[in-house]
C-alpha cells in the first residue's frame, strides 16, 4: 500500500491538542500565557485552536519510515484549557474537536481512488501540557483513541479503523507549534486494503486563544 500523502489522522487526533513549548518561565507566571511567554495566563474555560503549520501537511503512514498511506494538508484541532497552574507545573486541557478536511487529502495506497472521510472519534480526549512542553493525549476511560478514514476504491468505499492508547507532542515556543511524529496507531477493522498500522506525523501552528498566540513556561 503506497501513499503520496497520508492523512494526519488520527485521531487521529486526532488529534491533537495544545500550545507550544520551549519552556520560557518567568517566576510566577501560568503554564499556558498569551501574546509572549511570562504573558497574561489564558483563563481555565478558554478555547485554543491551531491549523496544520503553514507548507505542511498530516500523514498517516503504513510505517514509521515509508512514504505509502493518507496525506492532507488541512486540518484543525480545537482544545479548552480546564486547568493552568503556576510554572512550572502541567496545564490541562480538553480536546473537543480534531478535523480533517478530506478534500485535501490523498493516499497512494495501491487501489485506493481517494480519500472520502477521515474521522476522530471518541472525542473529548484530555490533554497535558507540562512546562518542558511534553503534550500527552489520552482517551477517557475505557476507550481509546480512534480514527476512522474511509477511502473510496474500484469496489466502493472502504472503512478503515484505526486505534492508540495515547498521543505524545512536543510544543515549541519559538512558533507557537505543537508537533506529533510517528505516533503509532494500529488497525482495528476494515479490508486488506487498510495498512495494519498508521504512523501519524503532523504541526500544528499556531496555536491561538482568541487569535493570541500561546505559549508554555
Amino acid at each position: 500500500m503506497r501513499t503520496r500523502s497520508l492523512l494526519a489522522l488520527a485521531g487521529t487526533v486526532t488529534a491533537l491538542t495544545v500550545a507550544v513549548a520551549v519552556p520560557a518561565s518567568a517566576d510566577g507566571s501560568a503554564v499556558l500565557t498569551t501574546g509572549s511567554a511570562g504573558g497574561p495566563a489564558a483563563a481555565v474555560g478558554d478555547t485554543l485552536t491551531a491549523p496544520l503549520a503553514a507548507g505542511t501537511t498530516a500523514t498517516l503512514y503504513s510505517s514509521a519510515t515509508g512514504t505509502s498511506g493518507v496525506t492532507c494538508t488541512s486540518s484543525q484541532f480545537t482544545a479548552t484549557v480546564t486547568g493552568n497552574p503556576t510554572a512550572p507545573g502541567t496545564a490541562t486541557e480538553s480536546v473537543t474537536g480534531h478535523t480533517f478536511n478530506s478534500s485535501s487529502c490523498t493516499s497512494n495506497v495501491t487501489g485506493v481512488l481517494g480519500v472520502s472521510s477521515i474521522t476522530v472519534d471518541n472525542l473529548p480526549y484530555s490533554a497535558t501540557v507540562a512546562s518542558d512542553g511534553t503534550l500527552t493525549v489520552s482517551p477517557a476511560s475505557g476507550s481509546t483513541i480512534q480514527t476512522t478514514v474511509k477511502l473510496r476504491t474500484l469496489l466502493g468505499t472502504i472503512t478503515c479503523v484505526y486505534q492508540a492508547p495515547s498521543l505524545t507532542g512536543k510544543a515549541d515556543n519559538s512558533d507557537s507549534s505543537i508537533a506529533f511524529t510517528n505516533q503509532q496507531f494500529t488497525k482495528s477493522s476494515g479490508s486488506s486494503l487498510c495498512f495494519a498500522n498508521g504512523y501519524f506525523t503532523a504541526k500544528y501552528a499556531p496555536v491561538t486563544d482568541a487569535g493570541v498566540p500561546v505559549y508554555v513556561n
